[in-house]
This record gives C-alpha cells, structure tokens and sequence, in this order.
C-alpha cells in the first residue's frame, strides 16, 4: 500500500520517514488537530499530554473514513516550544508508538510563535491514503 522512499546512501531518519510512494483510492486530509478532548476542552498543560491527545484525534478522524494510523502518509506538527519538544523526545516517541504504532510517515516539525488556540501547545495536520 505504502512504500517508504530511502535514497540507499543517507542515513535513516529517526521516527519519521523521508518520504513515502502512497497507492490507493482515497486521500484523507485532517484540519491541524489539537490537544483536546471531545468537548473542545484542553485537560493537561503538559506538552507530551497534549501530543498524545492530538494524535488520538488524528486516529478518530481517520475512523471516521474507514482508515486508521496505517493509512498516514504524512504528518506536520506545529509546536510552539522546540525546546519542550527536544527535551521530551523519548516521552513523545513513547506516546507516538502507543497511539500511531511503528508507521512512520514522512514528516515535518515547524515552531510557531503561536497557535489559534491559546491553550494549544502542538498542533498537527495529518494526510492519510487508503
């Protein structure tokens, strides 16, 4: 279904994929995705609490189109703090696995400034192809 582009002579990134070759017959596309709940509330000012509950969200929108974290093709995460995001990398590689698997799509890590919800620490915005 997905095939994980590699160019052989470069390093192999860690927890993302440099690209992927995607076959199929439907495109998901998520809005960007914050860290709270159903009812729009924010429960954690933490950040890899926020990062968790993003990415469930990213998981229950691609139910809702019959797909699920297998389908994910691309992610691009807004944050607004690079250095909450280093320090908590294991923290967030450990949330990631639980909730996404070992599916690593290609991906991209950008710190803003700030996100339209101004309790949002990360933001994510998901491609999914089934």
């Amino acid at each position: 279904m997905h095939t994980i582009l590699q160019p052989p002579e470069w390093a192999r990134p860690k927890g993302y994929s440099n690209g992927i070759l995607a076959r199929g017959n439907e495109t998901i596309y998520t809005g960007g995705l914050v860290g709270w709940d159903a009812q729009g509330r924010f429960t954690s000012a933490d950040f890899v609490d926020q990062v968790r509950t993003t990415l469930e969200n990213i998981v229950a929108v691609l139910a809702e189109a019959g797909a699920g974290p297998e389908h994910l093709v691309r992610l691009t995460w807004y944050i607004t703090d690079r250095k909450a995001y280093h320090d908590n990398l294991p923290a967030i590689g450990s949330a990631y696995r639980e909730v996404i698997g070992r599916h690593f799509p290609a991906m991209a890590v950008v710190e803003v400034s700030a996100l339209m919800e101004d309790q949002a620490l990360v933001e994510i915005e998901a491609t999914a192809v089934k």
